[in-house]
């Protein structure tokens, strides 16, 4: 039965084992990807490159799918999955937060970790004042914290906000994405312009 931390009791080392290994193996396939690389993250601003999108779009769609067929096969039991209980308001301003980040650094978090590992000079100064961010709230922030859990409205899902079944919304996503990939596929060729010759 999954997840397999319902069933299965791993020593620290082991927990650190798993974690290390699927952060390398994250970090690496980031770099191949390009990922590593703030010009490459940066141009979907400039639409010329949709691929971050299209990889993000893409895992989104594809964890949902493999949840749902889990869940159906009976090889998990989705209540055991911790959900963040929403709030609208903080999940509105860290997003603005991100985005301001992510467009003024070049980076997200996790991108800018497989750049240092890489020795990037400017992913360095991102890590740097990202962590001083994380550190600071860390700190600093217990208003906010208690500001926030005050404020969820518990944890909501497509399906249970709408009384739509999971398969459903599977199916949409799906569709969506394809749609989405034809879009993209066309801003690129109209931004294709912009991209910076070698």
């Amino acid at each position: 039965m999954l997840p397999l931390s319902s069933t299965v009791e791993l020593s620290v080392g082991a927990e650190l084992a798993v974690a290390l290994l699927l952060g390398t193996g994250f970090g690496f396939c980031l770099e191949r990807a390009g990922f590593g690389s703030a010009r490459k993250l940066t141009a979907v601003f400039y639409l010329y490159d949709m691929a971050v999108v299209k990889v993000m779009f893409s895992a989104m769609v594809t964890t949902m799918t493999g949840l749902f067929l889990l869940s159906a096969a009976g090889w998990m039991d989705l209540s055991e999955l911790y959900v963040e209980p929403t709030n609208l308001a903080a999940a509105t301003i860290g997003g603005l937060v991100f985005g301001v980040g992510f467009v003024v650094g070049g980076y997200c978090p996790g991108t800018s970790i497989a750049a240092v590992a890489t020795g990037r000079k400017d992913a360095m100064v991102f890590a740097v004042g990202m962590l001083a961010g994380v550190l600071a709230y860390a700190e600093g922030a217990s208003g906010l914290e208690a500001w926030t859990r005050t404020q969820a409205l518990g944890e909501m899902t497509l399906p249970t906000l709408t009384g739509i079944g999971m398969g459903w919304w599977v199916l949409l996503f799906i569709a969506f994405l394809a749609f989405a990939a034809w879009g993209m596929g066309r801003l690129e060729q109209r931004f294709a312009r912009l991209r910076p010759q070698a």
